[in-house]
């Protein structure tokens, strides 16, 4: 069984488990902490996936990472997803269960259907989207009958003319209201920071994570992200490796909240399965070194 420098210590990192390698992962049994799928690739009934997803249970905690409850939305959660979600949470009995500070739901017209975007839309940050989710993380929760994560978004337009309180304050209350967890996600942070054209994106991440209470966040996310030059931004992509300065802000969030359990997500352009372990094994090993 191959491992990669330092998988004995890699108890707190996991990685995205993609179907690309789910032959090889399952016949190495990597010496991760966990791993983490997207909860709606396994909405189906019984199939290959389904099953290849018990199978890796039996082996790995496991964590359930949702794109899709778009729990910002005023209309409301789409019961289908819910019960979706809750049978499959029953199912596979995870450790994490999380989504997004996002909307994905909206009428099309005044008191028309409800379309689902197939995106995850940012929220202003004001008092009556506070409310909102407040409202569709308690559902979400009562029907789960468990806390959940929600995630920091990286955003491409801003509500900066309407926003009430900062970011950090608005997941603080969110938390705190709700009951909820925050899984922050650093690539995340590193991206808005970015294209806000910061003086200085890593002392503007680190600003944020000291804002948040050291309590509140039960999972980390780290991924790469690329330019895009003609638009003049950086994108959120997941589909290279984790940056220095990304890596920078993660030694800084270490510091702030300990090592907790981190996620290498990459979901575009997926390299070997070794250099997903070596990304764990280098947040294993800051993570040792944080103690």
């Amino acid at each position: 069984m191959s491992q990669p420098a330092g998988a004995q210590t890699m108890a707190q990192t996991g990685i995205g488990l993609r179907q690309p390698h789910y032959q090889e992962f399952m016949q190495r049994e990597p010496a991760l902490g966990f791993v983490e799928v997207h909860s709606e690739n396994f909405f189906g009934d019984g199939g290959a996936a389904l099953a290849v997803l018990g199978d890796v249970r039996k082996r790995y905690e496991l964590s359930l990472h949702g794109v899709g409850l778009g729990l910002g939305s005023a209309v409301g959660l789409d019961p289908w997803h819910l019960d979706r979600l809750a049978r499959l949470a029953s199912r596979v009995q995870p450790v994490r269960i999380s989504d997004h500070v996002a909307f994905a739901r909206a009428p099309a017209v005044a008191d028309g259907p409800t379309l689902h975007a197939n995106d995850l839309l940012p929220i202003a940050f004001t008092q009556a989207s506070l409310a909102i989710m407040v409202r569709n993380v308690t559902r979400v929760q009562e029907r789960l009958r468990r806390a959940i994560l929600v995630e920091n978004l990286s955003a491409y337009l801003s509500f900066d003319d309407r926003a009430q309180m900062g970011e950090a304050e608005f997941l603080t209350a969110l938390c705190r209201r709700s009951g909820c967890q925050l899984l922050l996600d650093v690539n995340n942070l590193m991206v808005n920071a970015l294209n806000a054209h910061a003086a200085d994106p890593l002392a503007e991440c680190c600003a944020f994570i000291d804002a948040i209470p050291r309590l509140m966040v039960g999972q980390i996310h780290l991924a790469g992200y690329c330019e895009q030059s003609d638009f003049g931004i950086v994108i959120d992509d997941h589909g290279s490796c984790v940056r220095d300065d990304v890596w920078a802000a993660y030694s800084h969030a270490l510091r702030r909240f300990g090592p907790l359990p981190t996620l290498i997500e990459w979901d575009t352009d997926l390299p070997a399965l070794d250099v997903l372990l070596g990304q764990a094994a280098t947040a294993a090993r800051m993570q040792a070194e944080s103690r």
